[in-house]
C-alpha cells in the first residue's frame, strides 16, 4: 500500500492504517530498535511505543515521508529507552556511537541549549548536503540508524580499517564545519 493511502487511513482513524504501517515498515522499525538497544524485549517495546505514537500523532501530523517519520519515532523511543536503562550504569549499545560524536557535537540540557540544538540540526543537515552520496549514506547509517562499523563495511564492501578512518575524517570534517559556523563545541 502506498504511504499516502496509509496516512489517509490514519486520518480516517481506521485501524487498517496501523496494520498497513506494520506490514510495510515493521521489519525496519525492529531493525532500528535492535541496533540501538541491547535487549530484544526493549526493542520490541520501543516498536510498540512507535505504533502508539504513530496513532496518536497522525492526525494532526501529516508527514511528507511516512518511512522517515516512523524511523524518527522508533529511534527517539529507542534512545529514550537507552537513556533510561543506562541512567545509573554504563552499557554497550549506542555508548560507543554517541561517544564518537561527542567530540564534535555538544550535548544539550537547558532551554537555551535545546534551541541551539535545533540550530545545530540545521547545521548538520547543511553539512550533510556538502558530502558525497556515499559519505552521507555511511554517516547516516552509523549515527542515525546505529549500524555498527562492521555492518557498514560489509554493506559498502569496504575494509574495516579504511571505513574507520573514513568515519574519523567525516567527524573531523563535521567538527570543522560546525566551528566555522560558530557552533561552540
Amino acid at each position: 500500500m502506498e504511504d499516502k493511502r496509509i496516512i489517509d487511513l490514519f486520518f480516517e482513524r481506521s485501524e487498517l492504517a496501523l496494520e498497513a504501517a506494520k506490514q510495510k515498515y515493521g521489519d525496519l522499525c525492529h531493525a532500528v530498535a535492535r541496533r540501538l538497544l541491547t535487549l530484544p524485549e526493549d526493542a520490541e517495546e520501543c516498536v510498540s511505543d512507535t505504533y502508539l505514537a504513530l496513532w496518536n500523532t497522525i492526525p494532526p501530523q501529516n508527514p511528507a515521508s511516512l518511512k522517515a517519520y516512523i524511523c524518527r519515532l522508533v529511534r527517539n523511543a529507542a534512545v529514550s529507552r537507552y537513556r533510561k536503562n543506562t541512567a545509573n550504569k554504563r552499557d554497550e549499545g549506542i555508548t560507543v556511537m554517541l561517544s564518537e560524536l561527542s567530540e564534535c557535537v555538544p550535548a544539550s540540557s537547558t532551554v537555551e541549549q535545546e534551541i541551539e540544538g535545533i540550530q545545530l540540526t540545521e547545521h548538520i543537515h547543511n553539512w550533510l548536503n556538502t558530502l558525497s552520496k556515499d559519505d552521507r549514506v555511511v554517516f547516516v547509517r552509523r549515527y542515525w540508524y546505529g549500524y555498527s562499523l562492521r555492518e557498514i563495511a560489509e554493506q559498502t564492501y569496504s575494509a574495516l580499517p579504511a571505513l574507520t578512518t573514513r568515519m574519523y575524517n567525516l567527524r573531523r570534517s563535521l567538527k570543522a564545519y560546525l566551528e566555522e559556523e560558530g557552533v561552540s563545541i
